[in-house]
């Protein structure tokens, strides 16, 4: 799960190998790809080794938050093995409601495009294109597309939509609405968790992290620029 939801490579490793001492075995192992799993649990003289699939989930920090609180009781209450397993169960997915996230996200990338310098015209339609492609990223991903498709389809969007700047003169800064409206979609986490499990020793896993944000940034660059040619916007 953490490994899945987006916790670093250092985390990862520290949290198995503390809640694995807390329920009382001698030494836990651990291998790290961006796609699986690989644990070796030592008790006494005996070993069991497990590979488990890492399955695409969006980054949430909440659910890595209750996995670090559970680790921390466990060792509170060494080898209470049944307390842990319920918490385990127990965790679950805080999410904001979308009526708050759509628009604090509109918002962000407007007042973005403000501090570039767009008039107020800019600002409102950077904020209905930012809103817009955040509420299409969201219902994408609950139906569970992939999310490079996620990525491409909503900087579709939000082009499509930001593209109101140029038209009757609405906005004399429309390159500054255009690539204001996309911000939403830069993959800054996965880029920072590369670079960290890079510097931290954890290189196949960096590389891994990395390769994820440039597709997903490639996958965005590709959704802007069908949308430029479909309009045919000479550049922003």
């Amino acid at each position: 799960m953490l490994l899945e939801y987006g916790a670093e490579s250092r985390l990862i490793e520290q949290l198995a190998s503390r809640l694995g001492r807390a329920l009382g075995c001698t030494s836990i192992e651990i291998s790290l790809i961006p796609s699986a799993i690989v644990l070796t649990t030592l008790i006494g003289e005996s070993s069991v080794t497990t590979t488990r699939r890492a399955h695409e989930q969006p980054i949430n920090m909440s659910i890595v938050h209750q996995i670090v609180s559970i680790c921390i009781l466990a060792e509170q209450n060494p080898r209470d093995i049944v307390l842990i397993e319920r918490k385990i169960e127990n965790i679950h997915a805080n999410h904001y409601p979308k009526w708050l996230v759509i628009p604090a996200i509109g918002l962000s990338c407007a007042a973005f495009s403000h501090l570039h310098g767009a008039d107020w015209a800019g600002f409102w339609i950077t904020f209905l294109a930012s809103a817009v492609g955040m509420a299409v990223r969201m219902e994408l991903s609950s139906r569970k597309y992939s999310l490079l498709i996620v990525f491409a389809f909503t900087a579709f969007i939000c082009t499509l939509v930001a593209s109101l700047s140029l038209y009757h003169g609405l906005s004399d800064t429309a390159n500054i609405v255009l690539s204001s409206s996309v911000l939403l979609l830069v993959p800054g986490f996965p880029y920072i968790n590369a670079m960290l499990d890079a510097f931290k020793g954890y290189i196949s896993m960096g590389w891994g992290r990395w390769a994820q944000a440039t597709l997903l940034t490639l996958m965005t660059s590709l959704g802007i620029m069908l949308a430029i040619g479909l309009l045919g916007v000479k550049g922003w």
